[in-house]
């Protein structure tokens, strides 16, 4: 899985795509309202216990972007005043939460047949899978219903154990990152529609049958000029809450074109090198018969030119006392 140790200092990340993301996420909410929002009855008490938790950590961790009010929190950028004192809530408490911060957030609780299940998340930015296909199913079917490649085979039993043992006072961090050929942060419209329409059948016919739009990789469009190729990298928080027992995970997104992260020294060579790591299951997970040769082409040439300005050697590493300059 990846995981090391958070610090709590570490929880929420935010930067200079603040208003970005923000302003991505309100329209989100206001175009698709409980697709994207959704908490059920029996995670309410758990959703409230984490937008309470962002109201205090919010303030003390970042004092110049937020400030506490006597029934919630006060965006000082955006001027928007949230109330989370009153009964019921003005509106779903994870959707609150999501308007605070960048991340995309779930809440997954155990029932008694010892599964977790996901009941409550904002899911705004995802760009590959949507909370309305994944919302009440066991940790364990979400994986599988997204052919997470070796789930079942290596993944499935350590995950399972950490759920169990994950402890409020020991949070943790993993990361990991895609390649995305169109530059929508929220959905990736070149693997198909967010909301594939019925249709009528191939031949035009009018005989009762409807057939889906195609969503996945084979729908994508090959070899695009890298100039469509970004870097998609997801660091994902876990930790138990205190009072409800949910385990909640926070998804915050980094998003760059390829073209700028290849020009720091170092990543063409690397970056090459982890994408023909791949096995044929992960390459297949993460699309790279659709990229690949493009993407390669241009990573290969852009770490010739580092070697040659002897930034790195053949290797890819940094070349000592060359850089920073």
């Amino acid at each position: 899985m990846g995981l090391r140790t958070m610090q709590w200092d570490e929880w929420i990340e935010l930067d200079n795509q603040y208003p970005r993301f923000h302003e991505d996420k309100k329209r989100r909410i206001e175009e698709r309202g409980d697709k994207c929002c959704r908490t059920a009855h029996e995670a309410y008490d758990g959703a409230v216990e984490l937008l309470e938790e962002l109201c205090s950590y919010l303030p003390q961790r970042y004092p110049t972007l937020f400030r506490s009010t006597p029934t919630g929190i006060h965006n000082l950028l955006t001027e928007e005043t949230f109330d989370i004192s009153t009964r019921p809530l003005p509106e779903d408490p994870m959707t609150t939460a999501s308007r605070l911060i960048q991340d995309d957030l779930a809440i997954m609780f155990e029932k008694p047949d010892g599964q977790y299940y996901l009941l409550a998340g904002a899911i705004l930015l995802a760009g590959f899978w949507r909370l309305s296909d994944k919302f009440g199913m066991p940790l364990s079917e979400i994986h599988t219903s997204g052919d997470v490649p070796g789930f079942k085979t290596k993944l499935e039993k350590g995950m399972m154990n950490f759920f169990r043992r994950v402890q409020p006072g020991q949070p943790v961090l993993r990361n990991n990152y895609f390649i995305q050929v169109d530059d929508n942060l929220a959905w990736s419209h070149s693997i198909g529609s967010e909301d594939p329409s019925s249709s009528s059948s191939s031949d035009g016919a009018d005989d009762g049958t409807t057939s889906k739009q195609v969503q996945g990789w084979s729908s994508a469009e090959k070899n695009k000029a890298i100039e469509h190729h970004y870097f998609r990298s997801e660091r994902q928080s876990l930790r138990r809450l205190p009072r409800s027992g949910g385990v909640v995970f926070t998804i915050r997104t980094y998003f760059e074109p390829i073209i700028k992260v290849a020009e720091e020294v170092g990543v063409p060579g690397r970056l090459a090198s982890a994408v023909r790591s791949w096995g044929d299951d992960v390459a297949r997970y993460k699309g790279r018969e659709r990229y690949g040769e493009v993407l390669l082409e241009y990573l290969d040439g852009k770490h010739r030119e580092q070697v040659e300005m002897g930034l790195v050697g053949e290797d890819g590493q940094e070349q000592e006392g060359k850089y920073p300059f």
